[in-house]
């Protein structure tokens, strides 16, 4: 399988869904799954009944990973790119397609 263009630590545009238009840093990349976890993004509500470990019960919010393709890296300017791989001084790295600006990581 292919390397993830997007890595933890990103900043991503959300370009589809419910939180389209939305930025995030990427928390946690699951590359098997092509699927990563956005912080403050895709954010899913489960209703817990009391318990011995939390006898308050109530409402837990947890962010749900998202398809890879959803996501675009967030440039300087704050607009979404894709992704390619470049060889730059002898080391492959992630290059911003549209602003020709190599990314970290």
């Amino acid at each position: 399988m292919a390397a993830l263009k997007i890595k933890k630590g990103d900043r991503v545009i959300v370009l589809s869904g419910k939180d389209k238009g939305k930025t995030g840093e990427v928390t946690k990349s699951f590359p098997k799954d092509a699927k990563v976890i956005v912080s403050g993004v895709n954010v899913s509500t489960r209703h817990r009944k009391p318990s011995q470990g939390n006898p308050q019960g109530g409402l837990d919010r947890v962010e749900a990973p998202m398809h890879v393709s959803k996501v675009a890296i967030a440039t300087a300017d704050g607009k979404p790119s894709r992704v390619r791989f470049e060889e730059r001084d002898g080391k492959k790295v992630r290059v911003a397609v549209k602003s020709g600006e190599t990314l970290n990581g």
